[in-house]
Formats: C-alpha cells, sequence, structure tokens
C-alpha cells in the first residue's frame, strides 16, 4: 500500500464514511450503539469540514475527526479528536499516525496550541498510540462507563501542540 494520501473531507463522502463506521464499530472505542444501516454519517454535530481523510490505493482508508472541544473563546486555543477510525485492511500501515499527523498541521493551521482526546481505558492500542505520539494522560473518570457489563474509565488525554 502506498503512503496514505490525506484530505478534507466532502459531501460526496458521506456513504464511505458511513460504510467504514459499520465496519469498525467496536465496544473497544465507542460508547454508542452500533451505527445502523440506513443512519447518516453528516449531521448538524458531525459536518464535513470537521474530518480529514486518508485515502490508499483508491480506497477510504480512514479519517479523523477534529473540533473545538467547546464554543467559548477561552478554549479557542484547543482542538479536540472526537473519532478515529482506520479501516481493517489499511491497520498497521501508518493510516492513524498519518491522520494525526494531519490533525496536528490542521489544529495549528486553526491557531490551537493544544489538542485533547479521549478514549476509553480498556482501548490498549489506542492508548499506546496516542502515547506514542505525545499525548499523555490529564485526567481519568474510573468506572465512566457501562459496557457490555464491564465498568470502563474514560480516559482524558491531551499534548502541546
Amino acid at each position: 500500500m502506498a503512503d496514505p494520501i490525506i484530505r478534507p473531507a466532502v459531501l460526496s463522502d458521506e456513504t464511505d464514511l458511513a460504510d467504514l463506521d459499520r465496519r469498525t464499530w467496536s465496544p473497544l472505542h465507542s460508547v454508542q450503539p452500533p451505527p445502523r444501516p440506513n443512519d447518516p454519517f453528516f449531521t448538524d454535530r458531525n459536518r464535513p469540514e470537521h474530518l480529514l481523510i486518508a485515502d490508499a490505493g483508491g480506497r477510504t482508508a480512514g479519517y479523523i475527526r477534529l473540533v473545538a472541544p467547546t464554543p467559548l473563546a477561552c478554549n479557542a486555543h484547543v482542538r479536540q479528536i472526537q473519532g478515529l477510525a482506520v479501516d481493517d485492511w489499511a491497520r498497521g500501515r501508518g493510516v492513524a499516525r498519518a491522520l494525526l499527523g494531519a490533525a496536528y498541521e490542521e489544529s495549528r493551521r486553526q491557531g490551537a496550541v493544544r489538542l485533547t482526546l479521549r478514549v476509553l481505558g480498556h482501548n490498549a492500542p489506542a492508548r499506546r498510540l496516542y502515547e506514542s505520539e505525545g499525548f499523555a494522560v490529564e485526567g481519568v473518570l474510573p468506572g465512566e462507563f457501562l459496557l457490555e457489563g464491564e465498568y470502563v474509565d474514560d480516559v482524558f488525554m491531551g499534548r502541546a501542540l
């Protein structure tokens, strides 16, 4: 697989992104119920301008969702990752790192100096990736979610840009 091409999402990506979300959904990383076949991907809260897409080999390999964590002016210097998905066929090939790198650049372009995210405590692969990218645990909400009969921590991580 060639290096992924990272680009902004457009409305015509909706079907590919919705399909990717359905294929990659797991309680390992999501507190939401599984997406249903006719659920729209883009909504008022999840717009194309929030997403960067990784294309590889002519296919959508993954995406990252990057937003302002709040509408407050005093928080405008922060961006938050609120979704990162990589298709199974593209895992282990640098797609997530490429998306994170693009998110750093886009966050800086938007004037941010800090990037945060939340990850489920039991998602060890994602936590290792984020730690290797310079994110540090800044807070933990123990047992915040009940997923498949188990209490799971909500881990807040952040890094300077």
